[in-house]
């Protein structure tokens, strides 16, 4: 696979999403923020608002979710954004979510992640960080599909964003064994595989959908604290900050954390070139499948943006609906 080379922006590793969105109208734009009650998702939505977009947020906790829709709407002055329930890991709710929404949509955010130590299953017993990080995230945007392409055909183009993780490096997908049935369940490993996914949904939705105007992106947030680590094993939280002490990432605050999502929602260098994964605001240049973390932190795996990759995981989806 051809290095891809880095695409320039004005913003850094330290930039906030206020300074992403300064001098950004959004008037008239329809987003929805998955997962906005917690960490850069309330800090996404907020940036979106303040900028004039009418955001819907889709939250698993509607009780929170309303909570910090007050919040919004008192600390930004404008329209309060809509909280709709929405549990990627239930089927059963995503579909009603799609078949409530109605008009174009012009930003899908998929922001949503879980962590979780052990293992834990859907109904359908799909190993969950993969059914929540990605499977849901894929049927919701699959869903939305027509929306978007209405928002696309309104304003020159519509965005999705999918939140990955430099977690992706530490694993590719393992279609022998997507949900950990035979090999010993490591938490970490598939949280991985989960955030490589995210990618290659971006690498996929783009081949399918650019021509509908559809521009789809993958970011890395950087390390945030939010409520994301609640549910980390002792060994997680050793390796977390091993990671840290390593120089893999230094901790973002959760402003700065935001910013790279609103670059790749808002920002013009990003309006019809998707496909990349961008980091610290900037699109990543692609490493090698043996590159060492420690060494590479802000880059991009191969595996993460292979094509034969991400089509073949798409498909994955439809078989799994039959169950």
């Amino acid at each position: 696979m051809t290095a891809r080379e880095p695409l320039s922006t004005p913003f850094t590793a330290s930039s906030t999403a206020d300074e992403v969105v300064r001098g950004v109208d959004l008037t008239g734009i329809r987003a929805i923020v998955t997962g906005g009650s917690s960490g850069i998702g309330i800090e996404t939505a907020r940036a979106l608002t303040a900028a004039g977009a009418q955001v819907t947020r889709a939250v698993r906790n509607t009780a929170a979710g309303d909570a910090v829709a007050e919040t919004i709407e008192r600390s930004t002055g404008k329209i309060r954004p809509r909280v709709v329930r929405l549990d990627l890991a239930d089927r059963t709710t995503v579909m009603p979510f799609v078949d409530a929404w109605s008009g174009p949509l012009h930003l899908l955010i998929n922001n949503a992640g879980v962590v979780t130590g052990d293992p834990e299953r859907t109904r359908e017993g799909w190993e969950w960080q993969f059914a929540t990080n990605h499977l849901g995230h894929l049927a919701l945007a699959i869903g939305l599909h027509d929306a978007l392409v209405l928002g696309a055909s309104e304003r020159d183009g519509a965005r999705i964003v999918s939140v990955s993780s430099t977690a992706h490096m530490r694993a590719s997908i393992d279609f022998d064994d997507l949900h950990f049935e035979r090999r010993s369940y490591d938490p970490q490993i598939a949280y991985a595989q989960s955030k490589t996914a995210n990618s290659l949904f971006a690498v996929e939705a783009i081949r399918l959908w650019a021509s509908d105007g559809i521009v789809a992106d993958a970011v890395n947030p950087g390390g945030v604290a939010t409520g994301l680590q609640r549910n980390f094993t002792a060994q997680q939280k050793q390796s977390l900050d091993a990671a840290e002490a390593a120089g893999v990432f230094t901790c973002k605050t959760v402003q700065q954390g935001a910013a790279t999502s609103l670059v790749a929602a808002v920002a013009p260098e990003f309006a019809h070139s998707g496909g990349p994964y961008l980091d610290d605001a900037q699109k990543a240049c692609t490493v090698t499948n043996d590159a060492d973390l420690a060494q590479h932190p802000h880059g991009v795996k191969e595996w993460a943006l292979d094509p034969a990759i991400a089509k073949r995981l798409w498909a994955v989806w439809t078989d799994m609906l039959r169950v």
